[in-house]
């Protein structure tokens, strides 16, 4: 998209407001008019073709106007009080008062010039990376064009990198933030998204991933030092930004913050973001993104090699859909409820419209799972190594079992159980000395890490145990095991997930090792977690 173009989006005002070309009434029972998502510049759709090049600049057009980052003024259509004097601004009686589209300060039309004239960026000036600080390598020419802006309307428009060779200097003691958003997590919650965070950061800061995906977001940031990231989406939002990270192999990975958009949200429940975006202000997120701690999480690589069984394709299985593990692996019970509730999704997405419809799926898939117990007896058809010692589960009777390495699991249920116990360090003897790890009681388990290069073996021993987990009737599941390197072998066919993408699997054998670790942030305490409180905030 252009510099200097307006981003129009049709919107229903709650408030009088008015047309900065004819500035009169905008009028109507609907959708009143246009607003630009930029700069919030507002116009009835026939005066739109009169708008020209105004919106705000994303980018210097010369290295020489660098050194000073100014006001972009709107005017009207804030109501509030005065920065300056104080004094309300009668926004909604005549099209007065002015707003900049960078500090979001608001003042009087006589009081503007009071107002120093460099821009301070306002509340969130740690966040921003303003026009200034955005120099092109090479300035390219453009033919000139004088031609009235169109009408069209696309409120999710991205702006193209790959034309554009920059050079990137923050302004100092700032970490700018890169907002990936997945407009298809959460409803229409992601496309909202867009547009706020458009308004209250540079919009080349925010990022569509049903446009391009995370590649060219990342690839611009890879020059941005000391920049942070926040995906708005749901774990699997989380983990394709992280494969692009891996992709791009850089030396200086930016910590992730999450805010969560749709149900599950594993990953950040347990970084203690929430169960799920509910509208709450943009600006709070924003600070806490500020204030927020960088913690380290592990990573882990699964490699699959499947037996050849020479059966039908329908034996044959599907394909593995990821070879990376963020949240948790598991095979059984509750991958047979996950594998069903995706199939029925992909045949009939139209069932799938709302949480409660999902919520109500997953009952009835759980319930049909407990009369077929289709995956009864797995202890006779698998079996585990962990660092190299076999788990006897000849005597568990279990019907599933997951590998984990958040706190945190089927929307925020904690499978593996708090421990209220101080941290144990892990000794070279004690890792060393598998008996430990794998023979001694559930009390000698050390306390659960996503930093602790240990992943967690928990068994399942039926849908109904999986429920009751869910429901906190019961603590957690079976302890079975702790380990940085853990082999599965299968006998037959079984469903399985890896951080809720499920798939049906022939026999084979899956060798699960540390990858690597990735910065991750943390907001402070204050915040809470929605829906469960057993997760335990790292």
């Amino acid at each position: 998209m252009k510099d200097g173009l307006h981003q129009w989006r049709l919107k229903h005002f709650n408030h009088p407001a008015f047309c900065n070309i004819c500035r009169h009434l905008l009028i109507g029972l609907g959708k009143q008019g246009l607003v630009c998502s930029f700069c919030h510049y507002t116009v009835h759709e026939r005066c739109v073709a009169r708008v020209g090049e105004t919106c705000l600049s994303t980018y210097t057009k010369s290295c020489r106007n660098t050194e000073t980052m100014q006001h972009h003024w709107v005017e009207g259509n804030s109501p509030g009080k005065c920065d300056r004097c104080g004094k309300n601004v009668k926004a909604m009686n005549a099209l007065t008062g002015l707003k900049c589209s960078w500090c979001h300060r608001l003042v009087h039309n006589t009081c503007v010039a009071e107002v120093p004239t460099e821009c301070d960026l306002g509340p969130h000036r740690c966040h921003v990376l303003p026009p200034i600080s955005i120099v092109p390598a090479v300035l390219q020419s453009h033919p000139s064009s004088h031609a009235p802006q169109s009408a069209s309307i696309a409120a999710d428009t991205a702006f193209s990198f790959e034309s554009l060779d920059t050079k990137v200097m923050p302004l100092a003691g700032t970490s700018p933030l890169a907002v990936f958003i997945n407009p298809k997590s959460g409803g229409k919650q992601g496309l909202r998204l867009i547009s706020k965070f458009q308004y209250l950061l540079n919009p080349r800061q925010v990022f569509n991933l049903s446009k391009g995906g995370p590649k060219p977001g990342m690839q611009f940031f890879s020059k941005v030092p000391n920049c942070r990231v926040l995906c708005c989406g749901g774990d699997g939002t989380v983990g394709w930004v992280l494969s692009v990270i891996d992709e791009l192999g850089l030396e200086e990975k930016p910590p992730i913050g999450v805010l969560p958009l749709g149900t599950g949200n594993d990953l950040a429940r347990c970084l203690a973001w929430g169960g799920g975006y509910e509208g709450e202000d943009l600006g709070r997120i924003l600070h806490q993104l500020r204030d927020a701690t960088v913690i380290k999480m592990d990573r882990w690589k699964v490699d699959v090699k499947t037996e050849s069984t020479g059966g039908s394709e329908e034996e044959k299985g599907d394909p593995v859909p990821l070879d990376i593990i963020n949240n948790y692996f598991s095979v059984g019970v509750d991958a047979s409820i996950a594998h069903k509730f995706h199939v029925m999704r992909e045949n009939y997405p139209e069932k799938f419209k709302s949480r409660m419809r999902n919520k109500v799926w997953y009952f009835e898939f759980g319930a049909g799972e407990m009369v077929s117990a289709s995956c009864r007896d797995l202890h006779d058809h698998i079996s585990l190594e962990v660092d190299g010692k076999e788990v006897k589960l000849a005597n568990c009777q279990l019907e599933g079992i997951a590998i984990l390495n958040i706190p945190s699991m089927y929307g925020g249920s904690n499978v593996w159980g708090a421990d209220d116990k101080p941290r144990r360090t892990w000794s070279l003897s004690r890792s060393s000395s598998l008996e430990n790890t794998l023979s001694s009681s559930a009390d000698e388990f050390l306390t659960q890490d996503i930093s602790d290069m240990q992943l967690e073996v928990v068994g399942l021993e039926s849908s109904l145990h999986v429920g009751q987990i869910k429901a906190g009737i019961r603590g957690h599941g079976q302890r079975l095991a702790q380990g940085s390197n853990i082999v599965i072998r299968t006998k037959r066919r079984f469903p399985m997930q890896i951080d809720g993408e499920p798939w049906m699997q022939p026999p084979c054998t899956i060798t699960i090792n540390h990858h690597n670790q990735v910065p991750m942030l943390q907001p402070p305490c204050t915040i809470t977690i929605n829906h469960h409180n057993q997760v335990p905030m790292l």
